[in-house]
């Protein structure tokens, strides 16, 4: 079954890491397969530094893989600490 989301509603969803459990954040950008239109990573911004008023220049990225299931509310992806 395909599922269709757009990324306005990809957008509000939080992330989060089942591995421990972390708040990941929201998706600030997506990488695709242009060619293809195929979704190939998630991409949140970094961990927030000085007391969590700055963000950090640095970006995780997702692989697609790596998602296991959207939901709702949130996106539970798995990343090795």
């Amino acid at each position: 079954m395909q599922c269709k989301t757009s990324y306005c509603e990809l957008r509000r969803k939080e992330i989060i890491n089942v591995c421990d459990g972390a708040r990941l954040g929201p998706i600030c950008d997506l990488e695709m397969d242009v060619g293809t239109g195929t979704l190939l990573a998630l991409i949140v911004p970094g961990p927030a530094r000085l007391f969590g008023l700055l963000r950090s220049a640095e970006e995780l990225v997702i692989p697609f893989g790596c998602i296991k299931k959207i939901g709702e509310d949130v996106i539970l992806v798995e990343i090795e600490p």
